[in-house]
Parts: C-alpha cells; structure tokens; sequence
C-alpha cells in the first residue's frame, strides 16, 4: 500500500476545482460563503464542478454560520437534491448548546445519506469532550473521516491533541481517518507524518492571494510535492 498521503482542497467553484486538480489534489471539499466558514454549495455548483473535474468531491452540509445545526428539514431537501445530482460524499458536524453532538440532527442527515461516505468537520474541534463525541459517533453508518486542526484555535495549539488521538488509531472511536485542517502549514507535516496522520485539509493555503482569487495550482502543487 502506498504511503501517499491524501490532499483535500477546499473549492467555491469549478475554476477552483479544475486548479486544485491540476495541483495534484486527491479530493475537493465543496462549499459556499466562507464568511461564514463553508455552508452547503447549491446543487447547480456541484453539479459544474463534477462536470469539470475527476477527483472525489466531499459537499457541505452546513445551513448557517456556528456549529448548531439550524433548519435540519432545509439539511435533509439539500442533501436529497445533491444526491439526486450525483454527489456521494459529504461532510457535516452539528453541536448542542453544551457542547455535545446533536445526535438527533446528524442521525436524520446519516439516514438520508443511506451509507455515503461522510466527514465529522471541526465542529469536534468546539465539542466539550472530544472522546465522548467519538465515541457517541462511533458506529453510525459512513463516517470515515475527522477533520480537525486539534483545537478551535488551529493546528499550532491542537498538535499535542492530533498526536495523541493518532497514537489511539484502532481504539473505540478512533477508526475514522484524521483530516488535519485549520492553521496547518508545511512546518506541521513533519511531525503530523511522522506520527502517521495521513490526509491534510487546506483552503487558504491553496489561496496566496486570499479567498477573493481562486485557488493557485502551483500553491497546491507545493503541498502535494511535500506530501509525496
């Protein structure tokens, strides 16, 4: 089995997707509005972008700003129309108040996904008990994978947490793959590989000129080259 490790590129749009493509991305994460950290791309959105590139989209399921899942009967029609449209992979993540999962929502949204494959996003990263949220998760159909930069304030203050939670690979809770996303830098590579952790998560760094200008292939290029 190869080593290689998976690069997820964060897109808006089919220019977006065909760059990061060209870059050397494996997958894209499609969303909308970043103002508001990602919300659910419309159909028509994914639908150009499967339409220009070959590579494995995750699409948004996120109604609002925060981690509150808000109009979950709006989630439930969102994720029937881009499953009607061809979309298979997702990522999605809401919390309680206190900090929990909001079970209730992210069970109807697993349900309808019918067993497509799914990303718990950085909501974990909020969560009261990061264990008890994994291990509350743990056996719902699809989740394979954790995006999370370790901490709400990114990778430089979660790399202790991305480490351990690394080191228990196998343990209840602990199957889904670690996505590392938010705040990293190439600085972070060495130990996160060394460690194990094998799939990285970029938006802004695939953006040099910032989230007005669209994603740059060579930026991408830079971090699939670092990642070989």
């Amino acid at each position: 089995m190869s080593n290689r490790a998976l690069l997820e590129v964060i897109a808006l749009d089919a220019e977006d997707a065909v760059a990061a493509q060209a870059g050397g991305a494996d997958r894209l994460e499609l969303v909308t509005d970043m103002a508001a950290d990602g919300l659910t791309p419309p159909r028509e959105t994914f639908a150009a972008i499967r339409a220009a590139v070959d590579i494995p989209l995750r699409v948004m399921l996120r109604a609002a700003d925060g981690f509150a899942a808000g109009d979950v009967e709006g989630l439930l029609k969102d994720a029937r129309a881009l499953r009607a449209e061809g979309a298979q992979e997702f990522v999605l993540g809401f919390l309680d108040a206190d900090g929990t999962p909001d079970l209730k929502a992210v069970e109807a949204l697993v349900a309808e996904l019918d067993g497509c494959r799914w990303t718990f996003h950085r909501a974990i990263d909020r969560a009261a008990d990061r264990d008890g949220l994994r291990k509350a998760l743990a056996d719902l159909p699809g989740l394979d994978t954790y995006l999370t930069a370790g901490a709400a304030d990114g990778v430089d203050a979660g790399l202790p947490t991305l480490l351990a939670e690394a080191a228990r690979r196998g343990e209840p809770g602990y199957g889904p793959r670690i996505l590392v996303g938010g705040g990293l830098g190439l600085h972070h590579l060495p130990r996160l590989r060394a460690a194990g952790v094998d799939a990285f998560h970029i938006g802004g760094a695939a953006r040099p000129q910032g989230w007005s200008a669209p994603v740059d292939p060579a930026a991408v290029a830079r971090w699939r080259e670092a990642l070989a």
